[in-house]
């Protein structure tokens, strides 16, 4: 492969690949949470790292796909868990590859759930059915109804302009002067992010604490 792109050029890298799924921390099996850090992680890495050697030699762009899910959660705190790992893997790679002309960019989109399909609507019969014993003797079925039914509310929320992302994709590419970050969302999901960015962590909890019992 690489020999294949070495003879006529190598410009960018999307590390776009990654699954999401709904759940409460205790409701997850850990094969799961490595399937996630398999997929959403150290998936982006081993693509980074196979082109690395092209992308330093044609000085071109790495871009990845985060999430305003890395800096806060609600429900889904696997999917928030990888976003927050990458940002941090962007910000290492970004420094360390200025001395090569190499530039790093994360695209940071809000809600596009009705636009990717990432995640189908969940059932709670389905949830229920996969809880271990010890789960269920804490949850009962009407609070894994309730968090099904604000979770599938989200989701249907989700923008379907998903062309704007994509721009941004294209911008990181092919600009000049590209961003270091790009975040795609709407003014309420900005104002989240603001919130958690500025603000002492007790009030995003009071925040995220009231969405969550709505």
């Amino acid at each position: 492969l690489l020999s294949h792109f070495s003879s006529i050029g190598f410009w960018g890298l999307v590390n776009n690949a990654g699954i999401s799924t709904f759940g409460e921390t205790g409701w997850l099996p850990m094969e799961t949470y490595e399937k996630f850090a398999d997929v959403n992680l150290l998936g982006s890495i081993r693509t980074t790292l196979a082109f690395l050697p092209l992308l330093r030699k044609y000085k071109g762009r790495i871009v990845f796909m985060s999430s305003i899910i890395a800096y806060f959660t609600l429900g889904n705190g696997i999917y928030a868990m990888t976003k927050a790992a990458i940002e941090k893997f962007c910000d290492a790679l970004r420094l360390e590859m200025k001395k090569f002309g190499v530039q790093v960019c994360i695209i940071q989109p809000g809600n596009y759930a009705r636009s990717t399909k990432i995640q189908p609507p969940l059932s709670a019969e389905e949830i229920w059915s996969e809880l271990s014993e010890e789960e269920k003797a804490v949850y009962n079925k009407e609070y894994v109804q309730e968090r099904a039914n604000f979770f599938n509310s989200i989701l249907s929320e989700g923008s379907a302009n998903g062309n704007e992302v994509v721009d941004a994709m294209v911008h990181a590419l092919t600009s000049p002067a590209p961003k270091a970050r790009y975040m795609v969302a709407r003014l309420k999901e900005k104002a989240l992010v603001f919130v958690c960015a500025l603000f002492p962590t007790v009030v995003m909890d009071s925040v995220l604490s009231y969405a969550l019992s709505k």
